[in-house]
């Protein structure tokens, strides 16, 4: 049953009101009244004047009476500061909890656009302050439905503008937000839900509810439902069995007129005791994406997520006006902490879908475009079908001059000292002084070709591209090649590293130091160290280990998961990433002089195969080199016998028949036989891994791609490979016998 905006307007009054009036809920708490906020001392009376209690059948306590057990109410200090005696004390600089950078973004950027969302009807586009208001109001309707500090709202959505004014409003009220896409199984989200103990829902669109009805909807308990966008009309309404539902427009609306009564109630001289938000409040659980085991739920602070915000700024110098397209799952720690961050400093951010991006890449044409490295190899792939479906004149044109530009980077990287090595003997003064003139030369006799690349085909590709600042990469490996191909026709791609359990930015390549094949220098206040993987020995600069990180930005722990908790994290706070890498050895001369102390990665410890040789096999330096083929379109490295290596592979079949009507081996039926299509692989995969330290040997060829609707993807494009290996387990099997 809902209450209508009257009905919810006069919770807010501070005069007594007739039960009847009261909103009934399924679950536990009815809403309370809207609440004037300031600091609570421990052990002080909480006053409420005029508020109903907690029960529908229960009168309201008359004014001026005191509740024995009152409900409890948080608010971001800085934010709602306005309704804070005195402000607090805190200055506009000072943010203890997540949703304050929206009062100094607000304050200073007030009419400029903060975010355009083109795709959602009704299309949005909202300034600074518009959005400030938008979470107010979001966050008071929240207190009014019944939420209070630390519990958990499950929202279930995708990246949009309502997201962020949903994701900000849960945090300001002090409850906890649990966040997931729709791209999840229902079972995912529903095991996410229980285990999260959430006590309210905000899903995305009428389409993703009536998916749920019957698997999830019925199955949980929830005080109230959210629907962010869509009329409430298109719903499934036997799946809500009494409970009370809201769409964006309802619990704004509520929270609005709930505002102006605590306006109006101050001025009377009325006032309710709040705690404030304090930096070492859980603002979020993340489950992780799970590329192998169960996911878990990982528990982020707001000091954590501050961490990021506060020192991001150093690898992606934005400036007010810088205009950002956003397309990654908003759930993700990456995704998220970037558009926190960048929101501080009056950027304009679009968003947009992989279906619409390459419009809208021409069409916006950002400064910035923050992504994972599938996004980037789509551009490379995408690039070079436009090249390679030119003219044979203009084609061999521009092949030649990318190579040209690709070798005047790799001289220009030996002269500048940012050639990376993991060698720390420092060189002799004459090798260092013979390789130095030699790659200026080189590069000097270079110049003028790779200048007239840029006019003649570089141009042409910026204006299809935009990325006029940089391309920031995260969430994965990036494949060299790609990094390398950016870099030539000067398009510049910075590649970080971090993990949800580290809010997740760790390291990072920075605008003036973007070292190849590094993920860059650790973020401010953050530590790192390699150890040995059997002994825990700290290791040397160059050797490689398991990556350990120190920093504000490592989580809290995984909820109701001491045993996993205690795993990750030891006394001393170093949280074990299980990725394995290096850093780079510091060299006051020679080619690496400046790639001194970035970090290095080469794949996950899980990951790792180890023959029955001894042998350690990091399964990704094949993968990446595999990739490349045009022929590949994804590859998994098995090696079940721990004997060879093996791969599952996803053939792209356009390109394999094109091969192979080149070759001139179809069948009379125009088919292409299994065992041809095998031999073709197997040639792309000698071609291109020759220069890996192990060979593939045995490979199943699959028809089906890995998905994130099939689970073998993860939201964030990665291949879960636990699943891929054990959908065809006996595939693979049969495969070695």
């Amino acid at each position: 049953m809902l209450a209508s905006s009257d009905q919810m307007a006069a919770l807010c009054s501070p005069s007594p009101l007739p039960s009847s009036l009261l909103l009934r809920h399924r679950h536990r708490r009815p809403p309370p009244a809207a609440l004037l906020l300031f600091p609570a001392r421990r052990g002080a009376r909480h006053r409420r004047v005029g508020a109903p209690r907690c029960d529908a059948a229960a009168a309201s306590p008359s004014a001026g009476s005191t509740l024995e057990h009152p409900v409890r109410r948080k608010c971001s200090p800085l934010l709602e500061s306005a309704l804070l005696p005195g402000g607090n004390g805190l200055t506009t600089h000072e943010w203890m909890a997540v949703p304050d950078i929206w009062r100094t973004a607000a304050e200073k950027y007030a009419d400029c656009v903060a975010l355009i969302d083109p795709y959602h009807e009704p299309p949005s586009e909202l300034t600074y302050k518009q959005l400030e208001q938008e979470i107010l109001d979001f966050s008071q309707g929240l207190r009014v439905a019944g939420v209070a500090p630390d519990e958990k709202i499950a929202l279930f959505a995708d990246n949009s503008c309502r997201w962020l004014v949903a994701d900000q409003g849960i945090m300001a009220t002090g409850a906890i937000n649990v966040v997931r896409g729709t791209r999840s199984s229902d079972e995912e989200l529903f095991q996410i839900y229980t285990h999260s103990e959430s006590i309210a829902l905000v899903v995305d669109s009428p389409q993703f509810f009536n998916r749920l009805a019957e698997s999830f909807i019925l199955r949980i308990n929830a005080r109230f439902i959210v629907l962010l966008w869509g009329e409430k009309s298109c719903l499934n309404s036997k799946a809500l069995n009494g409970i009370p539902l809201y769409d964006f427009k309802d619990i704004t609306q509520l929270g609005r007129e709930s505002r102006n009564a605590l306006r109006h109630s101050r001025e009377q001289g009325q006032q309710v005791i709040f705690e404030i938000i304090t930096p070492d409040d859980v603002a979020t659980l993340i489950y992780t994406s799970g590329t192998s085991g169960t996911p878990k739920g990982v528990m982020l602070t707001h000091r954590n997520l501050l961490h990021q915000i506060k020192n991001l700024w150093d690898f992606v110098p934005a400036v007010p006006g810088d205009r950002f397209l956003s397309m990654l799952p908003p759930w993700h720690a990456y995704e998220r902490a970037s558009e926190y961050f960048i929101f501080t400093y009056g950027i304009q951010q679009v968003y947009t879908i992989v279906k619409y991006l390459k419009e809208d890449l021409q069409r916006y044409q950002p400064q910035y475009i923050i992504s994972v490295p599938l996004v980037y190899e789509t551009l490379y792939s995408s690039i070079q079908r436009q090249i390679y479906s030119s003219s044979t004149a203009r084609k061999f044109i521009a092949l030649a001059l990318i190579k040209i530009s690709l070798l005047y980077m790799e001289a220009k990287r030996i002269y500048e000292g940012t050639l990376l090595s993991n060698n720390p003997i420092k060189p002799s003064f004459i090798v260092y002084t013979v390789n130095w003139l030699w790659a200026r030369i080189v590069a000097a006799l270079l110049w003028p070709l790779h200048n007239l690349a840029k006019k003649l085909v570089y141009k042409k590709i910026h204006s299809a591209i935009g990325i006029s600042k940089a391309g920031i990469s995260g969430g994965g490996s990036l494949p060299m090649h790609v990094d390398k191909f950016f870099e030539a026709i000067g398009v510049k791609v910075q590649n970080g590293y971090g993990l949800t359990e580290t809010s997740p930015v760790v390291a990072a390549r920075q605008p003036f130091s973007n070292v190849l094949g590094t993920v860059g220098h650790p973020v401010k206040h953050t530590e790192i160290k390699i150890v040995d993987m059997e002994t825990g020995e700290v290791l040397p600069d160059g050797s490689k280990g398991i990556v350990k990180v120190k920093g504000p930005q490592v989580m809290k722990g995984y909820y109701k998961n001491p045993s996993a908790t205690n795993e990750a994290l030891d006394q001393e706070g170093w949280f074990n990433t299980g990725d394995i890498g290096w850093i780079a050895p510091h060299c006051e001369t020679g080619s690496s002089r400046k790639c001194g102390g970035m970090l290095v990665l080469e794949g996950r410890a899980k990951d790792t195969i180890v023959l029955t040789t001894g042998e350690n096999v990091e399964p990704a330096e094949l993968e990446e080199a595999a990739s490349r083929s045009d022929l590949i379109n994804q590859i998994v490295v098995i090696g079940q016998d721990k004997r060879r290596l093996g791969a599952i592979i996803v053939p792209n079949n356009d390109e394999v028949l094109a091969t192979a009507k080149r070759k001139s081996i179809l069948d009379g039926n125009k088919e292409l036989a299994k065992d041809k299509v095998v031999n073709l692989l197997y040639d792309e995969l000698r071609t291109w891994t020759a220069s890996c330290s192990f060979q593939i040997g045995p490979i199943l060829i699959v028809d089906e791609p890995f998905t994130i609707d099939n689970g073998l993807l993860t939201p964030t494009m990665k291949i879960r490979r636990d699943k891929v290996t054990a959908k065809y387990h006996r595939e693979i099997e049969a495969l070695y016998t």
